[in-house]
């Protein structure tokens, strides 16, 4: 075995030490050790190094001209080690590096515009990509660190995505400001035949989230149209027959005005995700807190 695999960072420790004491049980009363104990990793070094490293004298022990030239590296070695242990104080003012969030446009209108106020303010080198929510590659782009963090549904997320909930929303049925039914009370029945325009960012398809709240009632939804985004359906709601469903905390909007119903679908959480490898990582920990005020601002 070669002497880098046999030598321990306590054995570089005991020999410093020595060399500033220069005295076996002063160094031994030091680390909390008996002078058998220190003789003993003594014995160790001097095979690893192939050098005697100390003398005995009447006055303790006097450093071989090995043990010398030894003493610069190890406090070298040392000081590394401190340094990689210790942790620096975080200041964000300084941090000038990139981050990149995931999303849907739900979370860019609802959360983004307070949370880059907060950024702009204390965080004025820090650069931010906002990138679409892709459900499907959300692991594999945190893992790899293209993704710092997602803002977006439990059930999009999986199980080994770290998160936590950051509010509790729920759906609203809107229609055209100039619609007939604005403000109108309708039953589910009578929505479900009624034109409908749903979101379906990460997959082009015509199933909406509150297909299955709808069929356990007997019901089936017309539906006519998939979008991509929550923005783009206000604009097509707006100047359609076309209803939709919408998060309540997209209102008010001049386009459209709510129609109330006799029953309402199940309310869900909107989370924030980040994955395991970034735990520790004090930018992301701050980027977590100012989103949980950026919430508790809107």
């Amino acid at each position: 075995m070669s002497g880098i695999n046999r030598l321990e960072l306590k054995q570089l420790r005991l020999l410093s030490a020595l060399l500033v004491q220069k005295n076996v049980s002063k160094v031994a009363l030091q680390m909390g050790l008996t002078q058998q104990a220190v003789s003993e990793q003594l014995k160790k070094m001097r095979d690893i190094f192939d050098d005697p490293l100390f003398i005995r004298s009447s006055y303790g022990v006097i450093p071989t001209v090995k043990a010398e030239g030894l003493a610069a590296p190890i406090e070298q070695i040392l000081s590394q080690v401190e340094a990689l242990l210790e942790q620096d104080e975080f200041d964000v003012s300084q941090v000038d590096q990139v981050f990149t969030i995931s999303t849907s446009d739900y979370a860019m209108l609802v959360i983004l515009p307070e949370l880059l106020s907060h950024i702009a303010l204390l965080a004025p080198k820090l650069k931010i990509i906002v990138r679409e929510f892709e459900s499907d590659n959300v692991e594999s782009l945190m893992a790899s660190g293209e993704v710092d963090l997602a803002l977006t549904f439990p059930e999009f997320i999986p199980q080994n995505i770290l998160f936590e909930t950051l509010f509790t929303e729920h759906h609203v049925c809107v229609c055209a400001s100039s619609s007939r039914l604005a403000n109108k009370t309708l039953s589910l029945k009578q929505l479900a035949l009624l034109p409908q325009i749903i979101v379906s960012p990460s997959r082009a398809n015509l199933k909406g989230s509150h297909d299955a709240w709808f069929s356990k009632r007997g019901l089936k939804r017309n539906i006519v149209m998939s979008l991509p985004s929550f923005s783009a359906v206000l604009a097509c709601v707006g100047a359609t027959d076309r209803v939709a469903f919408i998060p309540a905390r997209l209102l008010p909007d001049a386009q459209v005005s709510v129609i109330h119903l006799e029953e309402n679908p199940p309310s869900f959480d909107v989370i924030q995700a980040w994955h395991q490898r970034s735990q520790r990582d004090p930018l992301l920990k701050w980027m977590l807190g100012k989103i949980r005020e950026a919430i508790e601002a809107h």
